[in-house]
């Protein structure tokens, strides 16, 4: 299957299980500079489960936007589980979505390093229906092959897939 097709379809059963949960998402993003937002709002409908979409592409951004403690940034990098999560868990806290997804990788073709490699990727998923309940989160680190463009379409796709499966495995949903 085509790239763009392949986003496009999972974009639709992203946004039809979000749909048919009555949960709202957002994203914050920052290798994929949006990706993710764009790749959702391609439904016709999107609007009825997509609340917003943060683009942090700096650490500034990261701490300003979504609270990301400097401390993460300082012993973990922005390339980092932690990071991930706390971006995650930081755009369910200033939005009204129910379901975050959070990716921050290096897609080259500069930035990596021996212990993080180009096309080192790490994302979070965080799902919060009760508000008075912490939401729940996962994380994951990936390696993608390819350019620039390569890494970047490999991550849009995994994290709308990731959130499919979160959706899946969300305690509650025996």
């Amino acid at each position: 299957m085509e790239p763009g097709a392949q986003l496009l379809a999972l974009a639709r059963e992203l946004g039809a299980r979000l749909a048919a949960e009555g949960l709202v998402l957002a994203t914050a993003e920052s290798c994929t500079a949006g990706g993710v937002s764009y790749a959702v709002t391609q439904v016709p409908g999107s609007s009825a489960w997509f609340d917003r979409g943060f683009v942090v592409y700096s650490n500034e951004a990261k701490q300003r936007m979504l609270g990301v403690a400097q401390a993460y940034l300082r012993d973990y990098g922005a390339v980092s589980e932690p990071v991930a999560r706390a971006m995650a868990l930081g755009a369910l806290a200033q939005s009204h979505a129910h379901a975050a997804v959070a990716v921050t990788g290096i897609a080259g073709p500069d930035g990596g390093s021996p212990g993080k490699p180009v096309g080192t990727v790490c994302f979070a998923w965080a799902l919060r229906r009760d508000p008075t309940v912490p939401p729940w989160a996962r994380t994951v680190t990936r390696h993608f092959e390819g350019d620039r463009a390569a890494v970047r379409t490999q991550s849009i796709a995994e994290a709308m897939a990731g959130l499919i499966d979160c959706l899946g495995d969300r305690p509650g949903n025996g």
